[in-house]
């Protein structure tokens, strides 16, 4: 017997994979394996780099907002909603914030480097958590019409 998920793709997602992470997904913790990559990546970044740039720890500050946002969403139940959105947010911040420097990296001649890399993992991480965060944010509207609230 197959349960039905919040988020419409995770279905897509499973292919029939038993006991995956996947399978037992959702927002908030979608929200935390995100906020913990970013948290990773960053202090990666931060700790393989040779100038020791504290911009190189962006990623692991959205990813700590990140994480803070779904062990909140987690506990409390009635601010999941309100954190979800700043997670968005944080996520939408990320992806525009990082997504805008690629070009300018790969212009320069010199390839990516690290902080083309590191810009290039954000804006992915960032954009996925937003793909899966719309449908989710989709799919409970329409569960709430067809409730009738």
């Amino acid at each position: 017997m197959r349960r039905e998920f919040a988020i419409p793709v995770e279905s897509a997602l499973q292919s029939d994979v038993k006991g995956s992470l996947i399978k037992e997904m959702n927002m908030p913790k979608l929200t935390l394996l995100i906020g913990i990559a970013l948290a990773l990546l960053g202090v990666v970044c931060y700790s393989i780099s040779e100038s020791k740039s504290m911009t190189a720890l962006i990623p692991t500050w959205m990813g700590s907002v990140l994480v803070i946002c779904g062990v909140i969403a987690l506990v409390k139940e009635g601010a999941r909603k309100h954190v979800m959105h700043v997670g968005m947010l944080v996520g939408l911040l990320g992806f525009l914030g990082s997504a805008g420097r690629i070009p300018k990296a790969l212009s320069s001649g010199e390839g990516l480097g690290l902080a083309g890399t590191s810009q290039l993992l954000t804006a992915i991480l960032c954009i996925a958590y937003l793909v899966f965060g719309i449908r989710s944010f989709r799919a409970a509207r329409k569960a709430r019409e067809a409730a009738g609230e």
